[in-house]
């Protein structure tokens, strides 16, 4: 089944940002747009340069409206410590949200079972709490953070248009439609 259109399910977890410790819940995904982007494990190799690409898009997801939450299967404790060893962590000003439990990875249906790890999992969730985006990769395919801004753009301006829809390859100030039965075959 589809997470598409869905409400985030209640949890609670732990997560690390900037120097402290913090409780979030679903609740910290509604008022807002909000990116949980999952990844399989702190100190590893694809993995600090997505979050790292985050980090260098981190004010242009902030000025969109957008709260960034990064979630693996570590404690909040293990990203604190990678956070204190690595130069490129460092930089991280973000949540980083631990899910030892895997509640949230079962959540977002994004859990690899057998080995207790999430897939590479990229949710945009709207300021009511539905998801409207997934993208998951394999784990040797890192993701590029301003592909994600562009979908957050769409996702945007397709809320805020009712009756629009943004076409492939969209940017923001270029042309929508609006579906309608005299559209079809003709693009």
């Amino acid at each position: 089944m589809s997470l598409i259109g869905t409400q985030v399910k209640e949890f609670k977890a732990s997560a690390f940002q900037n120097g402290n410790f913090i409780d979030v819940t679903e609740e910290n995904f509604k008022g807002h747009w909000s990116v949980v982007c999952f990844y399989p494990a702190d100190f590893t190799f694809v993995c600090p340069t997505e979050l790292e690409d985050l980090q260098d898009n981190y004010e242009t997801l902030k000025s969109l409206g957008v709260e960034v939450y990064s979630v693996s299967t570590d404690t909040h404790f293990t990203h604190k410590a990678w956070h204190d060893s690595s130069e490129t962590i460092k930089k991280i000003q973000y949540i980083m949200i631990g899910d030892p439990s895997h509640t949230l990875s079962r959540n977002f249906d994004v859990l690899i079972e057998e080995a207790g790890l999430a897939d590479r999992g990229t949710f945009i969730i709207d300021p009511d709490g539905i998801i409207q985006a997934v993208e998951i990769n394999a784990g040797g395919i890192g993701r590029d953070a301003s592909t994600l801004v562009n979908k957050i753009k769409a996702a945007q301006y397709v809320r805020n248009n009712p009756g629009e829809v943004c076409p492939a390859k969209w940017k923001e100030g270029s042309a929508t439609l609006k579906p309608h039965l005299d559209l079809v075959g003709k693009i």
